[in-house]
């Protein structure tokens, strides 16, 4: 829940939970503890959004074929995090239904990783962008599982068997005569609704098109609407200084409270289903949540210092807390970014995104259209890379070059960390083979716009870097 509570802003695959024929608890997994409730608590998302649980376990095993090449193994591949001894990665949530289901909560998005060098260990950080979570590849995966002609209750069952020995005679039965050929029905009823991913550039780790899955969920058309809303994941910092703000990429809606519960029902929660008490949790935790601070001893303090003058001078009014425009939306005619994401979000989505919650307290009213993008507070700035809404630009040094000098090819999702740049490492053997290729020239990649700085000397840049460090 950012200035654009992303919590979790995205569509994702929906599968409804098996028709309650017997006794169904329907118990959520909670913890006490909010951290480990933030990673694996459920917010209401399995509604609509919840694929059986031990389904979901067996598919990486059962078809390897359609896992995207990359680090790691099963899920991993698709950037997710795993903690020891959890079955699970951080983002999933589980709930004990007569199918037990799993599905995503504001984790997936908001949490990355960072390593100090390639052989390094990884740091997770709770209410960072998913630097490395690919969700359209992961969607896809699901599909083209369900879809194989191997996905049969003949193969999912015995796989099941092996990994759960506790699962009996009546759990078989029900899984071979309705779980496995219902979940494949829906399966491919709802990949049917999902073929505007086709005709558009792959999102990519750590970025979502979050409106378009809107646009189907209200039955819109998009034979003809080729808008391309692929933007990247925010963090979850500091909620309290955005209260108020204009939220979003686009600035579309200045309420915390709406944009928190539209990323909830986009993650697959329906407007009944939605876990109030749990998101409120997680809500209050962010609130105060400050990002990690850069290393200390990676910053040059002398420089920092004179570089708070060129912040002040060129940055601090639209981006310092408290700034006249920081919070409103810089037209895009000032701006100059990519216009795609702006687009995605039409008049007619903001009317129809004030129907949710009708006949609920809640109802939502503050949905607009805008006509460029927000501009936001820049605490953990560091940890946001790459940078821009699209996030077609892969460090601070790169976004202080004219577009024209800013990289045209590099690599996303690799995350070893850049300290000099302030980025990720985009270029290199390593970061191609582990990263995504991010082609700026693709419609909507477009790294122009955002010249404020560009004009300052060499050595006024490096000062400036040195200071945005340490916001």
């Amino acid at each position: 829940m950012r200035g654009t509570v992303t919590l979790f802003t995205f569509g994702v695959l929906c599968l409804s939970p098996l028709d309650a024929q017997f006794t169904d608890a329907n118990k959520p997994e909670v913890h006490s503890d909010i951290l480990q409730h933030f990673k694996y608590g459920s917010i209401g998302a399995e509604e609509r959004a919840g694929v059986p649980y031990w389904i979901w376990r067996v598919l990486p095993e059962l078809f390897p074929q359609h896992l995207p090449k990359g680090p790691g193994e099963g899920y991993e591949r698709f950037g997710l995090i795993f903690e020891p001894g959890n079955p699970r990665p951080i983002g999933t949530s589980y709930r004990e239904r007569q199918i037990p289901l799993v599905g995503l909560n504001c984790a997936v998005c908001h949490t990355g990783t960072v390593r100090d060098a390639p052989t390094g260990p990884r740091r997770i950080i709770p209410g960072m962008p998913a630097n490395r979570f690919d969700l359209q590849s992961y969607q896809k995966f699901l599909f083209t599982s369900l879809a194989d002609p191997g996905f049969t209750a003949d193969r999912i069952v015995p796989a099941i068997k092996r990994i759960n020995p506790d699962f009996g005679f009546l759990n078989s039965l029900v899984y071979k005569f309705f779980v496995v050929s219902r979940t494949r029905d829906q399966a491919a009823q709802l990949a049917s609704q999902f073929t505007w991913f086709e005709g558009r550039p792959p999102q990519g780790p750590g970025r979502v098109d979050t409106f378009n899955p809107y646009k189907v969920m209200f039955g819109m058309e998009l034979s003809a609407d080729k808008s391309i809303g692929t933007a990247d994941l925010p963090p979850l910092f500091h909620q309290k200084v955005r209260d108020g703000l204009w939220l979003h990429w686009d600035g579309n809606n200045d309420k915390v409270s709406e944009r928190n519960k539209s990323a909830a029902i986009g993650a697959g929660a329906s407007e009944a289903s939605l876990d109030l008490p749990a998101m409120k949790r997680v809500e209050d935790w962010i609130w105060e949540l400050k990002a990690p601070a850069f290393p200390a001893d990676r910053i040059d303090s002398r420089q920092a210092a004179a570089g708070k003058l060129h912040y002040e001078k060129l940055c601090a009014e639209c981006h310092g807390v408290g700034g006249k425009r920081t919070g409103q939306v810089i037209p895009i005619a000032e701006i100059g970014t990519d216009p795609g994401r702006m687009r995605s979000f039409t008049e007619a989505l903001a009317v129809k995104m004030n129907t949710l919650g009708t006949g609920q307290p809640w109802k939502f009213s503050r949905f607009r259209h805008t006509d460029g993008y927000g501009a936001m507070p820049l605490d953990g700035v560091w940890l946001r890379a790459p940078y821009l809404h699209n996030g077609s630009v892969p460090s601070l040094r790169d976004l202080l070059n004219k577009a024209e000098d800013r990289p045209k090819v590099f690599w996303r999702a690799y995350d070893v960390y850049d300290f000099e740049n302030v980025g990720f490492i985009s270029s290199g053997e390593a970061a191609e083979r582990e990263g995504f290729r991010y082609d700026t020239a693709l419609p909507g990649n477009s790294p122009s716009g955002h010249v404020y700085g560009t004009s300052l000397s060499g050595v006024q840049k490096s000062e400036l870097i040195e200071y945005l460090k340490s916001l």
